[in-house]
């Protein structure tokens, strides 16, 4: 099973200060010192601020991926190259992130075959239906 763009994404933000809210509204932010691929991180050096806004300096700690809201992460992986889009040939659209490799082809072969038709192949007779 291949990995997705967001978890290489949060393995590229591996060694940066990130910021991190869990189910329980809980929110850290500290060094991510490790990602796995189900999400659970490993984060160093942080302050966990709770949901009545208490702040708690802690070492380390280790989070279930499923247990994570969203993260922040650093401006700088706008450059990463797994969000970066690809530039398009001459003549030809950029596949982008809306509409992905399925609608590049369809731009590609439209016109083609019976787009607009009813179910079934049955086309419409003349006059009134």
């Amino acid at each position: 099973m291949s990995v997705g763009v967001p978890i290489k994404i949060l393995h590229d933000a591996e060694g940066h200060v990130i910021t991190l809210e869990s189910v329980d509204g809980e929110v850290y932010r500290g060094k991510l010192v490790e990602a796995e691929d189900n999400m659970n991180v490993h984060m160093a050096n942080l302050i966990m601020t709770t949901r009545e806004g208490r702040t708690v300096n802690m070492d380390s700690i280790y989070i279930r991926g499923s247990k994570i809201r969203f993260f922040i992460l650093p401006d700088m992986l706008k450059n990463s190259p797994m969000i970066r889009r690809p530039q398009g040939a001459k003549g030809i659209t950029a596949i982008t992130a809306r509409g992905g490799k399925a609608s590049f082809i369809r731009s590609t072969v439209a016109g083609r075959g019976m787009r607009g038709a009813p179910r079934g192949g049955a086309m419409p007779k003349r006059g009134r239906m």
